[in-house]
């Protein structure tokens, strides 16, 4: 008999993100780089690669978990506009990328990837944001 395998965070996600909470079907994780209120969900199924590896309930679920994460991130944040894209070009686990942009922010109007090198957040006030955040997403 096989065993199904089980869900494991791809090492360089773990690299690059704070571990915030699971939601019902996925992985709330902040990105490591103060220059955007930036955060990741991972949906926590084995060997998911795209949205349309997740069967329809779990799609239905992650928009869901989208949703609630996104409005959070823009309440908290007071953004301009969020930018939401699950694009797995150099990590191939599926992950999506909330962000929370302002129009003065270093990459505005322009993707942010390259832009800037990441840079660390104050210990302090990550876990403030991170402690916020929490509270809007229900997670504690």
């Amino acid at each position: 008999m096989a065993t199904t395998p089980s869900f494991e965070l791809h090492t360089q996600l773990q690299q690059d993100t704070i571990d915030i909470g699971d939601l019902p079907l996925s992985r709330v994780l902040v990105v490591k780089d103060a220059h955007y209120p930036w955060l990741m969900l991972v949906p926590r199924r084995p060997d998911i690669i795209d949205i349309i590896d997740l069967d329809e309930v779990a799609q239905a679920q992650l928009m869901t978990e989208i949703n609630r994460v996104g409005r959070a991130l823009k309440e908290v944040t007071r953004c301009d506009k969020l930018n939401i894209a699950a694009l797995g070009n150099v990590v191939p686990q599926l992950h999506v990328h909330i962000i929370a942009r302002r129009k003065t922010d270093a990459a505005w109007p322009r993707p942010i990837w390259g832009v800037m090198p990441p840079l660390a957040h104050d210990a302090e006030e990550v876990q403030r944001f991170i402690s916020e955040l929490r509270r809007k997403i229900w997670l504690g």
